[in-house]
């Protein structure tokens, strides 16, 4: 509450009525009382002497306080004391009292406007959640110094903060303590409460101004007190008072613009009523209507200036403040004013404050100008005055689609086509071409609207060639010619993405008259295609050619593909989206749609396209997507078609794709919960055993006594047969055709004696690897035999020693066929180890692969993956062989990813030990570039699994390092091996290693402490501390090991420290030669003493010609400025003091630390840019010199 207004020249008394705690009943005291009041220990009557005008006016009218205030009870959690509330009590209630205690000050402000008045700066100043003190002061005009006594400061002798400003015809101040409990306020609370509080705080003030239209608020009094309330706190240095009263003054203006509309519509209405009654005498409508019109119009110039106080006195101070929501606040009104009132803000001087805010660094404001543009550009009348800012900001809009943030830059996508829509000339060619590359956008909306302007564009209505007398069908088939051709013509210019799927992806919404037109698409798909044989031009246009007609299949095939299964695309983001009951019904009458219809032309498109593959293959991958809930006569007729030409077409061609897409077709087709699943499945079963007795009769002829017998036409038949059966064996289980023990003939025979094609010997391992895999999958779902198990047993062990022969065939196809099958057998059969119950009545079924295949396996890595010399690390040679085997380089690298990735397998699953990861952890440097993200990620795997296994490793594969390089290098460097690596590869490997530990330093200390204590026993194996004796010959590995100190614990830094004191003593340390400095640099870096500038690395890294033995140079360590500073055993203490030379150099930055783990990769997130034109004003801290500061709120 506020104290009744006095003199300023009158002795300060203070009293009750004078100076009033704001954090009394009337208060936001939300700390302690979750958003409500509780305070309600003082007397009511203590309360009302501060606001007796409201409170009398309240109490003689009980049927607003029933309506308004009993309402506003209804919707709070807990019963309230309805005698003694305030403004703000009441918009905390609810939107439903707002009206009626707005009416209700009103009628106090009529009684005493001094006392309402006073109420309503206290409502102002309560929302702002200050809890302090407001005096009011009447102002005399003969105090000449009074201006010179409107600060903000803080009183150091009290410990407050005060803010002493005029609300004509009052001197306020408002005073609050300055060690506040909480810096929230409640705009800024996130609450659902007080997100609603502030929707009801614009409301009012909304009302406010709508109630008062006709009355008070051009008495000259109330609005001057409320404008220059608003000025002075929005000014503050203090961010509640800027927010909620810069909130408060831009919905007070957009209140005014509403009135000022009134006028226009009064104006506009009495034109209408002169138009029905010309010539004649006014009428009383009429002339109530003049009397109304020229009374508005005798205050459109006071409203004017009151808009132009507030936008003055407070937009333009604001629209630069510090905080971002201030902006946007400024920036959503501004557009808002443009649009309801545009004969006075649609200009240049108020547009040019939008156009600078398209630069803001924050995305909430770059978004508000980009909203609010959008409604100025969607009304013609509006776009045509914006031709100049348009011509301004056009480059601007069109790289906001590269925003960083994804909803700004969807919106930008969509002013743009509102821009396009009205404002045709502004933007060229080469800009819509910028716009259209954005259907291949991985953010779906952004690609969504993309897709909306190139429908609009290029496919609304394409150039379609007129025919004289041509009917309404052959017109409908004209246009859609004409949009394929645009469309085709479109994906073959953008060079960015050469699959369909994802452009039919961000056409689905906006363009579903040309991609669920299946009737018309296939009807261009059947029409015969164009020949050089045509003679006349007007039917070379009429008639698709095949180009064309490949991409109409593709657009067919993908439309098919959206309208079934609903999901964006691998790789598109795409927000969260519940589809509800409405749009499944939707999808399924679509379904059930292109189902008849594609149903009955399939088999005719069969026909057409038989010897075409790839057409073929994309014909054959539409029935995997048919809703197979029906199965009427006309369908089961069709179906039967249907199947025949897939009969033919599996038996006629033997291409790998083709034969996948046709056994995933007859899957989903007799799948259990098909309809059609008693046609489909036997006719498959047909299939199938006709293949498998033709193969049987082809090895009958060609395996005698175990021997492949060379014949050219029976090899190819034997091929094809087999690719037929793996492609369909690789989604059914084949068991009882015993297609096992036929299929691997051809491996005994060519494990025996060879003389097979690598095309078959790689056919045969897949499919003889399927055969176990439907066998693995199958066992303990029933009971089986001892004799079964050990059956099966045999059978994967005479698999996988046929695999291990395989790994040196001659050919490069079959080793790594053998290699991935081997792989991908062993991790099956782990698994059934996992998943195995000994209640089941099966016994287990165990196999241990031999120690030699174990080998063979690591060997097969380290000589088909890590092949050729790295010397950068960003790219990999391949050999001339390689390149003609693999094809490109990407091919090339895709197939040795793979064969590692299969191996990683094997490790992460237990198959093999975690120490032979460690030949895969050495290469984690030097192949980073191209596998490094599979090592990480095994790394990773492998500490979950066992953190001190893993530490093992780590430490296994940088001594095994260590001592190859060594050994090169006591042996002269003669010859030197290709997997020697230098000594500062390997320390910079022990340091990524050291990386891939975090920062959680209390998960990895027992790793780390590990490492540390292995690394010393390495370095001091079979070491006595003797005088006269040299240092151990492993010294030098101390300063590889000193990468991990670093990721210690001070405690653990001790404990390692000590137990390097066993081996290390006193004399050791003592002794300064050369041979001994890494031993310093070691326990420097325990003692966090040594620094990073003065450790020299003393292996070049560029060559490993300096020897590792005792005798070699070490790395120097600056002498410490006294004997005495390395001599004491005790560990020094770890001071952390920035200016000391005695810490260590961090190894690297955290920002560094994360780059060095990181893959570099091509963004698909554009940086969002800021440049700014000169006369551009910078978003920066507001005026004069204001700090931002927050205040309590309860």
């Amino acid at each position: 509450m506020i104290a009744e207004p006095r003199l300023i020249n009158q002795p300060s008394v203070q009293n009750e009525n004078e100076i009033v705690d704001i954090n009394s009943p009337g208060s936001v005291n939300r700390a302690s009382g979750g958003g409500r009041n509780e305070n309600r220990h003082k007397t009511v009557s203590g309360k009302r002497k501060a606001r007796e005008g409201v409170e009398n006016a309240k109490r003689k009218h009980p049927r607003t306080s029933n309506g308004g205030l009993g309402r506003a009870e209804n919707g709070r959690p807990k019963k309230r004391d309805t005698e003694s509330v305030t403004l703000f009590e009441v918009v905390t209630m609810g939107r439903a009292a707002i009206q009626a205690v707005v009416d209700d000050w009103i009628e106090a402000y009529v009684m005493d406007r001094d006392t309402a008045l006073l109420d309503l700066i206290s409502f102002f100043i309560q929302c702002s959640g200050c809890k302090g003190l407001v005096t009011a002061e009447m102002f005399q005009s003969k105090d000449i110094d009074v201006m010179s006594k409107m600060v903000e400061d803080l009183d150091e002798g009290s410990g407050l903060q005060y803010k002493r400003f005029m609300a004509f015809p009052w001197i306020l101040t408002v005073t609050w303590p300055m060690d506040v409990d909480s810096g929230e306020y409640p705009l800024i609370i996130t609450t659902q409460y007080w997100k609603r509080f502030r929707s009801q705080f614009c409301e009012f003030v909304s009302v406010l101004v709508a109630r008062c239209q006709n009355c008070i608020i051009f008495d000259g009094y109330l609005m001057s007190t409320l404008i220059s309330l608003l000025t002075e706190l929005s000014d503050s240095r203090l961010r509640a008072f800027r927010h909620t009263c810069t909130l408060a003054a831009v919905n007070l203006l957009s209140a005014l613009v509403s009135l000022s509309v009134n006028v226009d519509n009064s104006q506009k209405l009495l034109e209408v009523e002169r138009r029905k009654y010309p010539g004649r005498h006014a009428s009383p409508r009429l002339e109530r209507i003049q009397r109304k019109v020229l009374e508005l119009q005798e205050r459109r110039l006071e409203l004017e200036n009151m808009m132009d106080a507030i936008f003055k006195g407070v937009f333009l101070k604001r629209y630069r403040d510090v905080v971002a929501e201030i902006r946007a606040i400024c920036m959503e009104e501004l557009t808002v004013w443009m649009r309801l009132y545009s004969s006075v803000f649609l200009n240049d001087s108020y547009l040019k404050y939008v156009g600078w805010m398209l630069h803001d660094k924050q995305p909430d404001v770059r978004l508000k100008c980009v909203v609010g543009l959008q409604g100025l550009y969607l009304e013609e009348n509006l776009s045509l005055k914006m031709d100049l800012f348009t011509i301004r900001f056009k480059e601007r809009m069109l790289s906001m689609v590269l925003d960083k943030d994804h909803e700004v830059a969807v919106q930008a996508m969509k002013l743009l086509m509102s821009v396009s829509k009205y404002c045709d000339e502004v933007f060229s060619q080469d800009d819509f071409k910028h716009m259209f590359q954005f259907v291949y956008s991985s953010n779906r909306p952004l690609a969504a609207a993309a897709g909306e302007i190139l429908y609009t564009r290029l496919l609304g209505e394409p150039d379609v060639p007129g025919r004289k007398g041509a009917t309404e069908a052959e017109r409908h088939k004209d246009l859609m010619r004409a949009r394929v051709r645009a469309l085709m013509h479109f994906s073959e210019e953008s060079e960015l993405h050469e699959h369909v799927v994802y452009l039919v992806d961000s056409l689905w919404e906006c363009g579903g008259v040309l991609l669920r037109d299946w009737a018309s698409l296939t009807s261009l798909l059947l029409q015969p295609s164009s020949s050089s044989s045509s003679s006349s031009p007007s039917a070379q246009e009429q008639v698709v050619n095949t180009a064309e007609l490949r991409f109409v299949l593709e657009i067919l095939l993908a439309s098919v593909r959206q309208a079934a299964e609903g999901p964006p695309q691998a790789g598109r983001a795409a927000g969260k989206k519940v589809v509800g009951s409405k749009d499944k019904r939707t999808q399924q009458d679509v379904c059930v749609g292109f189902t008849s219809h594609l149903l009955v032309l399939l088999p005719q498109l069969l026909c057409k396209y038989s010897e075409d593959v790839e057409m073929m293959t994309s014909l054959l991958k539409i029935p995997q997507h048919f809703q197979m809930d029906t199965c009427s006569e006309e369908h089961t007729e069709a179906l039967q078609a249907l199947l025949v030409q897939m009969e033919a077409a599996v038996n006629g061609h033997t291409d790998q794709a083709l034969l996948e897409a046709a056994a995933r077709s007859y899957l989903a087709l007799g799948s259990d919960e098909s309809a059609w699943h008693g046609q489909v499945t036997p006719a498959m079963d047909q299939l199938i055993q006709q293949w498998t007795s033709h193969l049987g009769m082809l090895l009958e002829e060609v395996l005698k006594e175990g021997t492949f017998t060379e014949d050219e036409e029976k090899a190819k038949e034997i091929l094809s047969t087999l690719k037929k059966l793996t492609a369909f064996h690789n989604g059914q289980d084949m068991s009882k055709w015993g297609l096992y023990d036929q299929v691997s003939k051809l491996l005994i025979a060519e494990t025996t004696h060879g003389r097979l094609s690598a095309e078959v010997v790689v056919e045969a391992l897949r499919c003889v690897c399927l055969s176990i895999f439907w066998r693995l999958h199958s066992f303990g779902e029933v009971a089986a035999s001892r004799e079964a198990v050990i059956c099966q047993r045999t059978q994967l062990r005479a698999y996988c020693e046929k695999c291990h022969r395989c790994l040196t065939h001659m050919e490069q196809q079959v080793r790594e066929q053998a290699f991935v099958s081997l792989c991908d057998v062993l991790v099956a059969h782990n698994y059934q180890l996992q998943v195995w119950e000994p209640t089941a009545g099966t016994p287990l079924l165990l196999y241990a692969p031999d120690p030699k295949l174990l080998k063979a396996l690591v060997t097969f890595i380290l000589d088909h993956v890590f092949t050729g010399a790295e010397t950068d690390g960003h790219s990999t040679r391949v050999s001339g062989l390689d390149a003609e085997c693999g094809g490109t380089r990407l091919e090339d690298l895709h197939r040795r990813r793979n064969l590692l990735a299969a191996y990683c397998k094997l490790i992460v699953t237990s198959v093999l030990e975690m120490s032979m990861a460690a030949e895969i952890f050495k290469q984690y440097m030097k192949y980073y570039y191209d596998f490094g993200d599979i090592i990480k990620e095994t790394l990773n795997r492998t500490r979950q699994m066992d953190k001190i296994e893993s530490a093992r490793t780590l430490v296994l594969c940088l001594q095994q390092l260590y001592l190859r390089l060594k050994q090169e290098q006591e042996g002269g460097g003669v010859g030197r091996r290709s997997d020697v690596q230098t000594y500062s590869s390997i320390k910079e490997l022990a340091r990524r290693f050291s990386l891939t530990f975090g920062w959680d330093q209390i998960k990895s200390r027992e790793s780390l402490a590990m490492i540390h204590r292995d690394g010393i026993d390495f370095v001091f194996q079979g070491f006595v501390q003797q005088a006269e004796k040299h240092a151990p010959p492993n010294i030098t590995y101390l300063t590889i090991l000193s990468e991990f100190s670093s990721k210690l614990l001070k405690p653990d830094k001790k404990t390692v420290y000590s137990y390097l004191q066993r081996y290390a003593g006193e004399h050791t340390v003592n002794n300064r030669e050369e041979c001994w400095k890494p031993l310093i640099y070691y326990r420097a870096s325990l003692q966090a003493t040594a620094e990073g500038d003065d450790v020299v690395s003393f292996i070049s890294s560029d060559s490993n010609r300096p020897s590792l033995s005792s005798h070699s140079r070490c790395p120097s360590v600056r002498q410490p400025g006294s004997e005495g500073e390395l001599k004491t055993s005790t560990p020094l203490p770890c001071i952390e003091t920035k200016g000391s030379r005695l810490i260590p150099k961090p190894l690297s930055s955290p920002i560094e630390r994360k780059e060095a783990e990181q893959r570099p990769v091509i963004s698909e997130e554009p940086v969002d840019s800021f440049s700014q034109a000169s006369e551009e004003p910078t978003v920066s801290r507001y005026n004069n010199e204001e700090v931002d500061v927050d205040i309590g709120v309860e």
